[in-house]
Formats: structure tokens, C-alpha cells, sequence
């Protein structure tokens, strides 16, 4: 017996599946697919083959996530949100080009965003609902608009970090981050 969870209304043709993870109706799963443990997946999403997905991922419903994305742990992919894999699309045309997008740990992605392939979306990262992403996220960023730009910097729980002249940060559950010269962010200290 299966220890995940397939709705009866959904195709799942994998069983590289992590336990307590939940496949809903109308979702779709190809084969060749490796899902990680207590992820979930809302109605009408569709997994293409050969893509591999982390620990606790959210799939919100009407996501598509298609081959050369791949999705780290602890991601949130917003309903309706779009991932692309194809730089130059045209029907019946095949390009040999393998585009790959990396969405790190931890990176959410409000609903109805595109992320054009070929990008990296730093760990923890949030891009507001809506918005075009065409080039790469940094860490703890929250981008917003189309294109996408650095708004300010959050923490792993999303809140809006406040930096020192030093360049650290402490949010409210304690963590540390800094930012170096080029304004990149990263959690320095986690708290116990």
C-alpha cells in the first residue's frame, strides 16, 4: 500500500513518490517524475517528465511544471503561476538548447507570475503575484513587476528585514543576515 495519496480523478503514472504527499483531482504526474515527502498538489496541475521535486513542496492549483525546472524543498508555487522551458517557442519546433530553472529552497511565487526558463530563484526568495521574471532572483529578495525587480529583502518567513550600518538583520524568530557589498542577502546565524 501506497503511503501517499492519489485522488482517484488524477493520472499518476510514478511511483517515485515521498510519503504524505498528496496528488488532488484532475492532476496529472508523468512518468520519470521524483517527488519528494509531504508535498501537495492542488487540482489541474501537471508535472512533466523528468522534472524532480523537493521535501514540502506547495503546488497550488493550474500549475504546470514542465522538463528542465527543478524545484528544491520548502517551495511555494502560487495558483495559475506560470514556469516556462522554452527560450524560443514555436510550434512543431524543437530546439536542442536544454534550458534549465533552478527554484532554490524556500522561494515562493504568487499567483499568476511567469518565470521565463533559464532563470535561478535564490533561496527563500517571494515574487509578488503577477510579475515577469526574466533574469535571476537573489536570496531573500521579493521581486515585484514586470520585469521583475528587487523590491527589499525578507526573511525565511517572509517579514520585511531591516539592516543595520553594519549590514545585519534579525528577524522575529531570531535569525541573522547580512548583506554583502553587491546587496546579496544571506542568513548568517539561524536561531535554535
Amino acid at each position: 500500500m501506497a503511503d501517499f495519496f492519489v485522488h482517484e480523478k488524477a493520472i499518476c503514472e510514478t511511483e517515485n513518490i515521498g510519503k504524505g504527499t498528496r496528488v488532488w483531482s484532475f492532476s496529472h504526474i508523468m512518468k520519470n517524475v521524483e517527488i519528494g515527502e509531504e508535498c501537495n498538489f492542488g487540482d489541474h496541475s501537471f508535472v512533466e517528465n523528468g522534472v524532480k521535486i523537493g521535501n514540502r513542496v506547495t503546488v497550488k492549483n493550474g500549475v504546470s511544471i514542465w522538463n528542465g525546472v527543478e524545484v528544491s524543498d520548502d517551495v511555494f508555487l502560487g495558483p495559475n503561476c506560470v514556469l516556462t522551458n522554452d527560450l524560443f517557442p514555436r510550434s512543431k519546433v524543437y530546439h536542442s538548447e536544454d534550458v534549465k530553472t533552478y527554484l532554490k529552497r524556500g522561494v515562493s511565487i504568487g499567483a499568476n507570475a511567469t518565470i521565463v526558463c533559464g532563470t535561478t530563484l535564490g533561496e527563500y526568495c517571494l515574487v509578488a503575484a503577477g510579475s515577469v521574471v526574466t533574469k535571476d532572483v537573489p536570496p531573500f529578495a521579493l521581486v515585484v513587476g514586470s520585469p521583475a525587480r528587487v523590491r527589499y529583502h525578507i526573511s525565511k518567513h517572509g517579514d520585511k528585514l531591516a539592516f543595520d550600518e553594519t549590514g545585519k538583520a534579525v528577524d522575529a524568530e531570531g535569525n541573522t543576515y547580512s548583506k554583502d557589498i553587491n546587496g546579496i542577502v544571506s542568513l548568517i546565524l539561524e536561531a535554535k
